[in-house]
């Protein structure tokens, strides 16, 4: 038998003769596929250039040192939300603390389009999930707020905006979303910019999911509502609203979670950058 490396760490090995054809000796080839390791990929607040160097934060040290086992010389990807993906060589590494250098730029920067979720928080897990989904799914930023029947009154914004940059070192963007603290909806809307529209998603329309792709271009937002669903007077003041428009997502009721997420797929599937 006869073993030959292919790319993208696979082999394929000849197992000798399995019979004869016209043509004279057939073989048997095996191909043994091996799983591509990912890259690690870090958040850095830090600028990106040729050359630069980046000192590591405790946290960042301990993860690449005792959790993924890197050294130096170890090569990981990068990026800071401002300057593109880069590639950077670990200079030194030890629990707590570590430097890298900036090599080269492997991708440019991009950008989400211009679209803010707007949502009353759940529980725990389930807020976790939004925002996490709404930093994959391409939102510039992550606003919650407190309506008159929303359950949760205080979020940890330092664990939500955390989870942002997971989500985003996870799914191969470049940008983190920010993710805002708790304020109350009816001082956002009182400071709300006419320009920027909002898609409010209204579960009293059940029915057929709206095609948005007659709708304009330009800033929006996406407004998700809370487990006990709206009031009465919230409802009477987005209805009076000229940039609210309102929408439904299908014949079935969401749960908040589920809501955030079809919203984020149609407005992107029609106005963003999916198209």
């Amino acid at each position: 038998w006869r073993s030959t490396q292919l790319s993208g760490g696979a082999s394929a090995t000849v197992l000798g003769p399995s019979g004869v054809g016209p043509s004279g000796v057939r073989w048997s080839v095996c191909i043994r596929l091996r799983p591509i390791m990912a890259k690690i990929r870090l958040f850095i607040d830090h600028p990106l250039a040729e050359g630069q160097g980046v000192e590591l934060n405790p946290d960042q040290a301990h993860y690449l040192s005792s959790v993924m086992r890197q050294g130096a010389g170890d090569e990981i990807l990068v990026f800071n939300g401002r300057d593109g993906e880069w590639l950077a060589r670990i200079e030194r590494i030890a629990k707590r603390n570590g430097a890298l250098a900036a090599l080269r730029r492997t991708a440019p920067q991009l950008n989400p389009p211009d679209l803010w979720l707007v949502f009353a928080p759940i529980k725990k897990a389930r807020t976790d999930f939004i925002v996490e989904k709404a930093a994959e799914m391409g939102a510039a930023r992550i606003l919650p707020v407190q309506t008159d029947h929303t359950n949760s009154e205080r979020i940890r914004q330092d664990r939500l905006q955390a989870h942002a940059v997971e989500a985003a070192e996870q799914c191969g963007g470049t940008f983190v979303p920010e993710v805002g603290d708790l304020v109350p909806l009816s001082r956002l809307l009182d400071g709300w910019d006419a320009g920027r529209r909002i898609l409010w998603a209204d579960e009293a329309l059940a029915g057929p999911a709206q095609v948005l792709s007659g709708l304009p271009r330009g800033p929006w937002a996406i407004l998700i509502g809370p487990e006990g669903g709206w009031s009465e007077s919230e409802r009477k003041r987005l209805a009076a609203m000229d940039c609210v428009t309102p929408v439904a997502l299908g014949p079935r009721i969401l749960r908040a979670d589920t809501a955030a997420v079809a919203s984020l797929a149609l407005w992107q599937a029609a106005l963003g950058d999916w198209r």
